[in-house]
């Protein structure tokens, strides 16, 4: 129950307060969306949908994929394209399970109504995979990603998290005056949506704004 309790921070006060950042900004955000999650809370994703933000799938349930059947797995997605779909108002073109099974990116390619998956930590870049139907691969990250936060090795306070964004941004910045860059950042409502580590957040966007 105190796990449970810490996520439904999460969906109680942190995604708010993350969702106001963006909002005072005029940010757009990619939302990876548990299916079972927003069926137990419906009103997020309809906070998603109205406000014009993208909503990817990220599995039904946040499970280890390698020891699900794959008939299961299958069913899964689909079971998340419908909530989504109901929820937020339209289908999800984006997917990013994060614990994959050897199926899962064949799985999506084959459902055919995805655009891109985010189950890649290898490049700066996004690149097109080989085959039929064409199929973006987004790469996510671990390195800018609040769940750092949680590690023994990771962030003891926002101001570290806040440094580590802005040097990636600063070195991918540079890089781009040469060649093309992208760079990702991962949040959870249930940490960066607490209040200190909120103000990280927001100084970080405030920082990344002033670029052109």
């Amino acid at each position: 129950p105190s796990v449970e309790g810490m996520y439904e921070y999460g969906s109680r006060a942190g995604v708010w307060r993350i969702l106001e950042l963006f909002r005072e900004r005029a940010l757009p955000l990619t939302a990876f969306a548990v299916g079972r999650a927003l069926e137990l809370t419906p009103e997020i994703g309809r906070a998603l949908g109205e406000a014009g933000h993208e909503v990817a799938g990220h599995g039904y349930r946040w499970l280890d994929y390698r020891s699900v059947p794959e008939e299961e797995e299958e069913a899964h997605i689909r079971r998340t394209i419908a909530v989504i779909e109901q929820c937020c108002g339209r289908r999800p073109l984006g997917w990013y399970t994060g614990r994959v099974s050897p199926n899962t990116r064949r799985l999506v390619r084959e459902e055919g109504g995805f655009l891109y998956d985010s189950d890649s930590y290898n490049d700066d870049l996004p690149y097109w995979l080989p085959g039929k139907p064409p199929h973006l691969v987004i790469p996510y990250t671990l390195i800018n990603n609040d769940f750092r936060y949680l590690i023994p090795t990771g962030f003891a306070t926002g101001q570290d998290f806040l440094q580590l964004l802005k040097d990636a941004l600063d070195c991918l910045w540079l890089e781009g005056a040469r060649r093309p860059k992208v760079m990702s950042v991962g949040l959870h409502g249930r940490i960066s949506g607490h209040p200190a580590r909120a103000m990280a957040l927001a100084r970080f966007l405030d920082y990344a704004q002033e670029r052109e």
